[in-house]
């Protein structure tokens, strides 16, 4: 018996000092319930009163041997496993690190602050109000009763029966005309709401950038001088505009506006339309009523009024023909801009 411990020392000694051993099924083979040693041990029962204790501690000496090894190689495995990790995985302090992937605006940002600018540089202020809006401002004080047929173009969305999301930025030229007496020069950029369905140039959700000038001896004329020096900056020095009659509640006499192509020169392509001209906001003077309703007196000042859809600036401007692209999140289309 103990030339059989001894070659099962032996055995496991060379096994757990193997390249790629098994620690675990070494220990099994040798130490479990139906491992060797264990076999070993069950054969004791045959040997004499004297030989016992002698084999009991020899067999226990293997043992202890043999669990002290694997206790050691797997130390030394975990060690050479470690080492490896650390080598592979070695950052060198010294160079310079790994930019984050920056960002950039986006091109409906950039298109608005465009226009600001624009408008700032020719006088104006930035007025901003609540999307979330009163009936009364978003459309009685601007002339647009109950079942007045203008409220089927803006119907959009409504919180109460009297609270909604705004479908135009026009209730904040009403909230400063309230608060402000004339002279008053502002535009009025944001985010409006109207119950449309989605397709490439329509959505529940876009955005305004509107005008109003309020003070005494205002005419068409400023209108029309203030929107030809717009569209020149925005769109080229060569841009003409027209105005077309139109009909708006809130401006008496209305106008639809429209730009030279800037693509063709008004010779005609496929951005115009083959028509030379480009439309792209509606515009008056503020209609009398307006004024009254804000505590203006329509018989000593008068005014305009203007708004701009600023996704069409931006489509227009970059020649896209789908404004869903716009919103969706795509970094291929944005990283373009």
């Amino acid at each position: 018996m103990r030339e059989m411990l001894a070659k099962i020392k032996q055995d496991a000694m060379a096994k757990i000092l193997a390249d790629g051993a098994d620690l675990d099924q070494i220990r099994i083979q040798y130490l479990g319930k139906k491992g060797e040693l264990t076999a070993v041990l069950r054969g004791m029962g045959a040997l004499s009163a004297e030989e016992r204790p002698l084999i009991g501690q020899l067999a226990n000496e293997v043992r202890a041997t043999i669990e002290e090894a694997i206790k050691q190689r797997a130390s030394a495995k975990a060690a050479e496993e470690l080492d490896k990790k650390l080598a592979a995985e070695r950052i060198d302090v010294t160079m310079p690190g790994a930019a984050p992937r920056m960002g950039h605006t986006h091109p409906l940002t950039l298109v608005q602050h465009d226009m600001e600018d624009i408008f700032l540089g020719m006088g104006f202020t930035i007025a901003e109000g609540p999307e979330v809006e009163y009936d009364y401002y978003n459309f009685q004080a601007l002339n647009i009763p109950e079942n007045h047929p203008a409220r089927d173009t803006q119907d959009t969305f409504y919180i109460t029966e009297k609270v909604l999301l705004r479908s135009q930025t026009s209730p904040v030229q009403v909230h400063v005309m309230e608060s402000q007496r004339p002279p008053i020069r502002i535009i009025s950029p944001g985010r409006v709401y109207r119950s449309d369905a989605v397709d490439a140039t329509h959505s529940p959700l876009f955005h305004q950038l509107e005008g109003l000038v309020v003070d005494k001896g205002i005419t068409m004329a400023d209108l029309k001088g203030v929107l030809a020096a717009f569209a020149k900056t925005c769109f080229g020095p060569e841009t003409r505009i027209r105005f077309r009659p139109h009909h708006f509640p809130f401006t008496e006499p209305s106008a639809e506006v429209d730009v030279s192509c800037f693509a063709c020169g008004g010779k005609g392509c496929r951005l115009c339309k083959g028509e030379g001209w480009i439309e792209i906001l509606g515009a008056g003077m503020v209609h009398p009523n307006v004024l009254r309703n804000c505590n203006i007196d329509p018989e000593e000042y008068s005014g305009f009024a203007f708004g701009f859809g600023i996704e069409r600036i931006a489509m227009l401007k970059y020649h896209i023909d789908d404004m869903r692209l716009l919103y969706e999140n795509d970094v291929r289309f944005l990283s373009q801009f």
